[in-house]
């Protein structure tokens, strides 16, 4: 198992449970488990709202979301059903709000209603709106934390995680799989890879095609000063972009009782870059040598202006959100943490919008895998385990 963070090891856990007595062992480039997107998310648990019906992201959001609900009351990991408004502040928003509605519940999330007027204000006090669209379902919790049981599960049964092995080689051979990295070299009958932000390469190193491609997106956030977190009671959404796969500024409670606000989506110069700064010359060259990435840029250059804006300007993100909570003022924001989102973005300039997986010979790869990813993580981890089996000979 190739990848440390919530994915890789949700697999590995499955794995070893269908098979206690094989040898499982997970490969992380980093120092620490959870040190990318598992560590940097802002802790929603999604319900399953915004996916196309029939997609794997509709089916394994739904799931998963209620299993790891399970997995964290049995595990002691704190955990909220919070609930969640997606908020229509304008006429225009009302279709798209329907849409949201009527994809939710053929996806099966439980609980969703319209809401308006007093309930919306029991709801959210603060939040302004025409009508809204409630998920109880929705939730929040620490998935670093989850991350790290998931690893305890993992070593618990026999398995074995090692940190530090940035695996750099792929190499299929009759009997074993080699992956080689400055430490040294490993071999195993069959590999899967859960490698986030360097998927596509080391999908391309096993023998996959070049398409999809990663194009690493910083998400910054600003925090709410504590005392004017009474702002914000849970998690307050826009009605997003259907053709986009983010969702808006929005304000999120974390489990630790933060409240955030974004976040921006902006194209950055590193697959880890938490800073403006950082920057690495074969990122950059990946992202801008990539056809699929000015064919999107041609495409969305105004919503890249806007996001470039937001990210510029604090004032103007605070403005995004007082849409619909116009209490909010610049001041009452501090700085706030950031994240990077592994994109797949397609040779034609499409940003996929599903979960997706690359086969190459005694491996299997995911390709992408963010939000909901690690909502969905122990149904993702069924699914992988079920292709492995399958194309593996494994027995399940």
């Amino acid at each position: 198992m190739v990848g440390g963070g919530i994915l890789g090891l949700a697999v590995a856990r499955e794995l070893i449970q269908r098979q206690p007595h094989a040898s499982v062992c997970v490969l992380e480039r980093e120092h620490r488990l959870a040190s990318h997107q598992s560590g940097h998310s802002s802790g929603v648990i999604h319900a399953g709202i915004y996916y196309r019906p029939g997609s794997l992201k509709a089916r394994l959001c739904v799931q998963g979301a209620r299993e790891l609900y399970e997995y964290c009351a049995r595990r002691g990991i704190p955990h909220e059903r919070c609930g969640k408004v997606i908020l229509a502040t304008a006429p225009s928003d009302l279709a798209g709000l329907a849409e949201l509605e009527r994809r939710g519940t053929i996806n099966g999330v439980r609980g969703l209603r319209r809401v308006a007027g007093e309930e919306l204000a029991r709801l959210e006090p603060n939040a302004r709106a025409i009508e809204g669209l409630y998920s109880p379902e929705t939730g929040i919790v620490d998935f670093a934390a989850v991350t790290h049981a998931y690893a305890r599960d993992v070593e618990e049964a026999g398995g074995t995680i090692a940190t530090g092995w940035e695996i750099s080689g792929v190499h299929a051979g009759a009997r074993a799989l080699r992956l080689s990295c400055a430490r040294g070299t490993i071999e195993a009958g069959h590999a899967i890879f859960c490698a986030g932000a360097w998927a596509d390469r080391l999908a391309i190193a096993g023998g996959a095609g070049a398409d999809p491609r990663i194009v690493p997106f910083r998400g910054a956030y600003l925090r709410l000063r504590p005392e004017r977190r009474q702002l914000v009671r849970s998690l307050i959404y826009p009605v997003p972009d259907p053709s986009l796969p983010f969702l808006g500024v929005h304000l999120s409670r974390g489990i630790d009782g933060e409240v955030l606000i974004g976040p921006t989506a902006l194209i950055v110069g590193a697959r880890d870059g938490y800073s403006l700064a950082t920057v690495r010359r074969a990122d950059v060259l990946d992202t801008l040598a990539w056809s699929g990435t000015w064919r999107m840029l041609r495409r969305w250059w105004r919503t890249g202006a806007t996001e470039l804006f937001h990210a510029a300007s604090r004032r103007a993100l605070v403005r995004a959100a007082a849409r619909y909570v116009p209490a909010l003022q610049p001041a009452d924001v501090q700085p706030g943490p950031a994240g990077v989102r592994a994109q797949a973005l397609g040779r034609d300039g499409q940003l996929l919008d599903d979960f997706l997986f690359s086969v190459t010979e005694r491996a299997l790869h995911v390709r992408n895998a963010p939000s909901p990813g690690a909502s969905a993580s122990l149904a993702i981890a069924r699914h992988v385990a079920d292709e492995a089996c399958r194309l593996f000979d494994l027995r399940a």
